[in-house]
């Protein structure tokens, strides 16, 4: 019998994974006008899928919609910065301090992030280095076991992505720097020390106000 034939997702589900993404890792830049023709013959799809595809991204804040003209990408502010930086600090500080200490699997899953993180940057894939960065935060906050902080936690996931790539663009040593605090913070989780570990998460989680000022330690 012949194989099926492989079913392809719905036409709007394209369209929004492919702009989704392209905003994420910044191929669509903040101040982007994208256009519904432009983007129905990236996909390969008409304009109503586009149309519905875009709705759903201004609805989650990415794009703003201009009748007639299309849709314009939203640069990541200095006020969005600070808001998911201030959450970020307060789920992940206490996160930490509830995996202090740490079953094996979790030292072993953030050992595995870490080198991954590492294989992405000497890569130069800023997007994938973001990824991965999110993933190792992701996994402490899973492990405190507080199911309503995880699903807020993963509401920040696009947030942090983008402003995740959007930085290390523009600070390009800041790469080098999460990496060796993720190193610093992970050696305080292996090793049972709380205290350490939440100030390690405080330190490399304000140093983003640093930069949202003008400045840089």
């Amino acid at each position: 019998m012949p194989a099926a034939p492989v079913r392809q997702p719905p036409a709007a589900e394209r369209v929004y994974a492919h702009i989704k993404q392209a905003v994420l890792d910044r191929r669509y830049e903040g101040g982007t006008l994208l256009t519904e023709g432009e983007l129905a013959e990236a996909v390969g799809v008409s304009r109503t899928p586009v149309r519905e595809a875009l709705l759903k991204l201004e609805m989650e804040g990415l794009l703003k919609l201009y009748p007639k003209k299309g849709a314009l990408v939203l640069a990541v502010s200095a006020q969005e910065i600070a808001d998911v930086v201030e959450t970020r600090l307060l789920v992940e500080e206490f996160a930490v301090r509830r995996a202090v200490p740490a079953p094996p699997w979790l030292v072993e899953r953030l050992e595995e992030l870490l080198e991954e993180q590492k294989r992405r940057a000497e890569s130069g894939d800023l997007a994938e280095v973001a990824v991965t960065d999110r993933c190792f935060h992701a996994e402490i906050v899973r492990h405190a076991g507080n199911e309503i902080l995880s699903r807020l936690y993963d509401q920040l996931r696009d947030r942090q992505l983008r402003m995740g790539v959007a930085v290390m663009h523009s600070h390009p040593d800041r790469v080098a720097k999460n990496i060796a605090e993720h190193a610093e913070m992970l050696d305080a989780i292996r090793t049972g020390d709380t205290e350490r570990a939440a100030a390690c998460v405080h330190q490399h989680l304000s140093w983003v106000k640093v930069l949202v000022r003008g400045e840089e330690r």
